[in-house]
């Protein structure tokens, strides 16, 4: 799982591949049709998949996205992705069983179910994979 070139961008739906940055914007990839267009800075927010954490208690504070995406993947034959309109219960219930180290406090249900689009968007489209989590620097 390479989350280095992904990115999310507001008004843009699900996760764009980055092909290049700019001064004024980035030029982005539409992972399904492959198309390549501009979204300039005016007008766009861009938060890089890599760089997303989640809020844990204890003496780390965060954890990257990479590895609840690892463990939401090592859990799927046990614990299946929950649907994003089940309840706030449900919602929490299952990323509980992903990540039990999780601040309930800081980590809302809109975050969570934020983590579980990205997941199945990637997960659909072949980039959740058996490997276990490498870091940049260890590639």
């Amino acid at each position: 799982m390479r989350l280095k070139d992904l990115v999310v961008v507001t008004g843009f739906p699900g996760v764009q591949k980055m092909v290049t940055n700019r001064n004024n914007g980035m030029v982005i990839e539409d992972m399904d049709s492959g198309k390549i267009r501009f979204a300039p800075v005016r007008k766009h927010q861009f938060s890089p998949l890599e760089t997303i954490s989640v809020f844990i208690d204890g003496e780390d504070d965060s954890v990257e996205i990479r590895e609840v995406f690892q463990s939401m993947y090592d859990k799927l034959a046990d614990t299946p992705v929950v649907k994003l309109d089940a309840k706030t219960d449900e919602l929490r219930a299952y990323f509980t069983a992903v990540l039990p180290n999780h601040d309930r406090d800081r980590v809302h249900v809109s975050d969570i179910k934020k983590i579980v689009r990205w997941f199945n968007f990637l997960h659909e489209r072949g980039y959740m994979t058996m490997e276990e989590v490498v870091s940049d620097e260890e590639e």
